[in-house]
């Protein structure tokens, strides 16, 4: 049998939130992302969709300990899959403080999930800075200098971050947006 395509893992994810739109206990729905499980045991978001629903969704002749172990398997596999994903982390963070009553465990997955959050922030608001930056314009110039204000509140050493605020406060000084930088 060949690896669905990601279009079809799409396709099947998409089909499996669609029957949950009109009845969240819809079963049809644990069904489809159960068949997608099985076709990509490593597709993170129906790891942790799945594993959210069965902690929502009462199954008939399925014991609820029972859901709760699966989900806490499905948790853990989505961390192990996305390398340790900020979503999984944090999912796996509330599974483990709410129904296992493990708040440090639960604890130290927040802070991870907060640290890979953080890093991901700062490369994104990087990139933006020198988008608005290359594009020049005053209306790009000024919503990086608002940006960049808030990203060096945000990470302060930065040093990413603060090449990209130098070049862009350099631009709009040029532009009159901001006086003259002294040497």
């Amino acid at each position: 049998m060949a690896h669905p395509s990601l279009d079809e893992l799409t396709a099947m994810f998409q089909a499996a939130r669609k029957a949950g739109e009109a009845d969240k206990d819809n079963p049809e729905q644990i069904r489809i992302h159960r068949e997608l499980l099985a076709a990509c045991p490593a597709f993170t978001p129906n790891l942790l969709r799945l594993a959210r629903l069965l902690q929502l969704i009462d199954q008939p002749n399925v014991d609820a300990r029972e859901s709760f172990s699966e989900a806490q398997r499905l948790l853990e596999q989505a961390v192990q899959s996305s390398e340790r994903s900020a979503p999984s982390l944090v999912e796996l963070g509330y599974f483990l403080d709410d129904l296992h009553n493990a708040p440090d465990d639960a604890f130290a997955l927040y802070q991870e999930g907060a640290e890979k959050s953080l890093e991901t922030l700062e490369y994104a608001w990087a990139g933006m800075i020198r988008h608005w930056t290359d594009k020049r314009t005053s209306e790009s110039l000024s919503q990086v200098l608002q940006l960049g204000e808030r990203a060096l509140k945000v990470f302060p050493d930065s040093e990413r971050i603060l090449y990209y605020v130098t070049d862009a406060r350099r631009y709009a000084a040029q532009q009159g947006l901001l006086p003259p930088e002294e040497d």
